[in-house]
């Protein structure tokens, strides 16, 4: 391969089960678990504890989120069309993105910190809440 292409395009060259654009999602819902969610991070040993990390199961929950907010009543549809249908393949594209030096990693971190981390069939439904009228 050659050096001028970019790590990506080798990554999906070499494993084709995941669309770009699942790759760029997932990226995505990271900052917007860090800027929107304002989920907890915690820190990492490494740098001096200085750099704050999301763990996998956050991850997974940012990416719920992102993608209900998002894609709506489509989410499941969408992941599903980009290669996507288990919480254990944001683990796959997170660990790739890691791999060409895309993402980075904690010691703590475990590819499987992000198997079954809920079930997909339900985990992009709308939720409706009532409101009690004398409430209104």
């Amino acid at each position: 391969m050659s050096e001028n292409v970019h790590p990506i395009i080798e990554l999906l060259e070499q494993d084709q089960r995941y669309h770009i654009e699942a790759y760029q999602f997932v990226r995505e819902a990271l900052a917007y678990a860090q800027e929107t969610l304002k989920m907890p991070a915690q820190k990492t040993a490494e740098e001096g504890g200085a750099e704050h990390h999301i763990t996998g199961q956050q991850r997974c929950e940012a990416i719920r989120r992102c993608a209900v907010e998002q894609y709506g009543f489509m989410a499941n549809l969408v992941l599903a069309s980009w290669g996507i249908t288990c919480t254990g393949d944001f683990g796959e594209i997170v660990y790739n993105l890691i791999r060409i030096k895309q993402m980075k990693k904690s010691e703590a971190d475990r590819r499987e910190d992000f198997d079954n981390v809920y079930e997909f069939e339900h985990a992009f439904d709308p939720v409706f809440e009532l409101s009690n009228k004398e409430d209104a």
